[in-house]
């Protein structure tokens, strides 16, 4: 059957690998191609550097971001009693630290700790040996150094020298937002409470339908000293919403009152 005129030209362009003038543009679309896949190569790689070395830029939207530097009060209470403040590591680089009475420096490294990961269940992942969830509360009782660690778990009966001796306890997160807030928000979920300034948080094993107590007014009152030095430093002028030296901190403890310097040594 004889070829079509048609059939004869279509052999003649697939031989010879394409008309001229796509022989002409050939090279150049291809060439150009390859420039432009460098130059996003080179755009890409640059701008991961400078996330890299310059996080801050990285970390940006919601607080704290990196940079930013917050403080909270902690508290840990077992079976009606408060434990002694957790030690602080100062060799420790991450973003959620525990500092001298139990106050936390909130002050993020990197997206980890940053923004809505700003947690009391991310400040649990960065303490060495620290357990906090729904069900577990683990507490390391001789510091972050050392593999000392004493773990509660739902159901689990309260220790015979507590004030709840026997009754079976369970795990629960109370925190206040604010010195006037005198009930405290509880929930069972560490990932709930994310840190704002001056946020005080108690990490609980109690028996059902008891209320866990405020954090302490030694811990408090570091907490509000901690904001105001670094207010000083930034030269902040704002003046920080904690009590004054003469104003006591809201607290569930009726035998906790707030030292001062300006109380008369008595006799």
């Amino acid at each position: 059957m004889a070829k079509s005129a048609a059939g004869k030209w279509v052999s003649r362009v697939g031989s010879s690998g394409g008309g001229k003038a796509y022989k002409k543009t050939r090279p150049s679309n291809y060439y150009g191609i390859l420039i432009v896949i460098v130059v996003l190569g080179l755009v890409a790689t640059v701008f991961a550097r400078y996330e890299y070395q310059h996080p801050a830029a990285a970390v940006k939207g919601t607080p704290p971001t990196v940079g930013t530097t917050w403080y909270a009060g902690l508290s840990v209470e077992v079976c009606g009693k408060q434990l002694p403040s957790l030690v602080a590591d100062p060799t420790f680089k991450g973003g959620l630290t525990i500092q001298a009475n139990n106050v936390i420096k909130i002050s993020p490294v990197s997206a980890a700790d940053a923004g809505n990961n700003a947690t009391l269940a991310q400040f649990a992942n960065e303490y060495p040996g620290m357990i906090a969830s729904s069900s577990e509360l683990a507490i390391p009782t001789k510091g972050a150094q050392t593999s000392g660690v004493v773990t509660y778990r739902n159901g689990d009966a309260c220790p015979s020298t507590s004030k709840y001796k026997g009754q079976t306890g369970k795990v629960s997160y109370a925190y206040w937002t604010s010195f006037g807030q005198t009930k405290p928000t509880i929930t069972t979920n560490p990932g709930s409470i994310k840190f704002s300034q001056e946020l005080r948080v108690t990490m609980a094993f109690d028996p059902a339908g008891v209320t866990p107590m405020v954090p302490s007014q030694t811990t408090a009152n570091a907490m509000v000293q901690a904001v105001a030095v670094a207010a000083s430093s930034n030269g902040s002028t704002t003046t920080t919403s904690a009590p004054s030296t003469t104003t006591s901190v809201p607290t569930s403890s009726p035998t906790t009152t707030a030292p001062t310097t300006t109380t008369t040594a008595k006799g």
